[in-house]
């Protein structure tokens, strides 16, 4: 497996990378995890509805190719993308889906936060406010897209959507948890990436 530090990125550059490495790869390339930040951006998922922008201002609204409604990516924000092939991997999506909200549970634990999965709404909540979001899509036995955890974002930017289509949906984030032990953003895409080594078989 290959990890990638790509650093502050645009959005739209990155997905067509994405989906170029998908439609590209065999069956002996090699799995990747991208890890990076955008600037601020609203992305709106294939299902999306209008009716969750709430007032998106200044910011850009990008329709991507993923699953799920409209959620909000900047700085502050570790974005990880998994290049996984699911096939080569004998998991489902659901246990991708799985995999991926355990890593960050098991992150959040080296902290001393509970959190938990929710099967209706994917991602990872902490005292029923989330703190990592997650949209996949599968192409060709293989995903793209990922996840994003909240290190220290714009919180306020969440108020401009319902976000992943939720209304009233409160969001966190390590720096409002953890207050002066927040661990830098390095640090923690770090330690993120070693328990997504450990909870997903990728190759």
């Amino acid at each position: 497996m290959v990890v990638r530090d790509l650093g502050h990125v645009d959005y739209l550059p990155t997905i067509e990378a994405m989906k170029a490495f998908t439609q590209a790869r065999g069956v002996e390339t090699p799995d990747e995890l991208w890890v990076l930040e955008h600037p601020p951006v609203f992305t709106q998922g294939i299902a999306g509805k209008e009716e969750h922008l709430l007032a998106p201002g200044e910011i850009e609204v990008i329709r991507t190719d993923r699953g799920g409604q409209v959620t909000y990516h900047g700085p502050g924000q570790i974005v990880v993308y998994v290049l996984c092939d699911i096939r080569r991997a004998k998991l489902g999506v659901r246990g991708l889906v799985t995999g991926l909200e355990q890593a960050i549970i098991a992150f959040l634990s080296e902290f001393g936060l509970v959190a938990e999965a929710d099967p209706k709404a994917p991602g990872v909540y902490v005292s029923g406010e989330k703190i990592a979001s997650l949209g996949l899509k599968i192409s060709r036995g293989s995903s793209y897209h990922g996840i994003a955890l909240n290190v220290n974002p714009d919180l306020e930017h969440f108020g401009r959507i319902n976000p992943c289509g939720y209304a009233g949906l409160r969001v966190t984030s390590l720096a409002q948890l953890l207050g002066e032990q927040c661990p830098s953003q390095a640090d923690a895409a770090e330690r993120l990436v070693e328990h997504l080594r450990s909870k997903l078989p990728l190759q």
